[in-house]
């Protein structure tokens, strides 16, 4: 049987098309024989092409991601994970870091420097927080604006006209639940 050495590429939105490029470039430059990639937010659960990658993976494989945040966004992520290749006898390497959990100092590590980054995540948002809070306390921030009550004038005539929830959301391009909040302010 022949390992394989798989890479995984990351981008937080499809506007990054360089940022997909050059990982999935290094990925090749690895010697990575096949490459998932997908754009799209970590946060997002739906990362279909993260699940391709780990059921592909077979005992013996190398998957391969070019940083840490390419591939987890959380330490109960980065365990779950790891568990998963741990458990399919899969080494992740995570170039950046020059880290291969092949050895025991790169498993070591791996779960040091997820535990550093979850803090420094959590200190950023505990900044942000603050931030947030302070800006409300002098009229400076005022929130996001309610992008879809804008469009309640056309929501109404397009429900007067007989039309959906389904239709009025496709029409409008808005939630569906927007579209109940609309009608219910009615």
């Amino acid at each position: 049987m022949t390992s394989a050495i798989v890479g995984y590429a990351r981008t937080s939105t499809r506007d990054q098309v360089a940022g997909i490029e050059a990982q999935m470039e290094r990925l090749r430059q690895e010697g990575c024989s096949k490459i998932f990639h997908e754009q799209l937010s970590s946060v997002d659960d739906n990362r279909t092409q993260l699940r391709a990658a780990l059921d592909y993976v077979r005992e013996g494989d190398v998957l391969i991601v070019t940083k840490l945040d390419r591939l987890v966004r959380s330490i109960p992520d980065l365990v779950k994970i790891t568990e998963q290749l741990q458990a399919k006898k899969v080494t992740l390497k995570i170039l950046d870091l020059n880290l291969d959990t092949s050895t025991a100092t790169g498993e070591l590590m791996l779960n040091l420097i997820g535990s550093i980054a979850q803090f420094e995540r959590r200190i950023m948002l505990e900044r942000q927080r603050d931030g947030i809070a302070k800006a409300q306390r002098d009229g400076k921030y005022k929130g996001r604006a309610p992008t879809a009550m804008k469009q309640k004038e056309k929501v109404l005539a397009l429900r007067a006209e007989g039309k959906t929830v389904d239709q009025i959301t496709k029409e409008l391009i808005i939630s569906r639940s927007s579209v109940f909040r609309i009608l219910k302010s009615v």
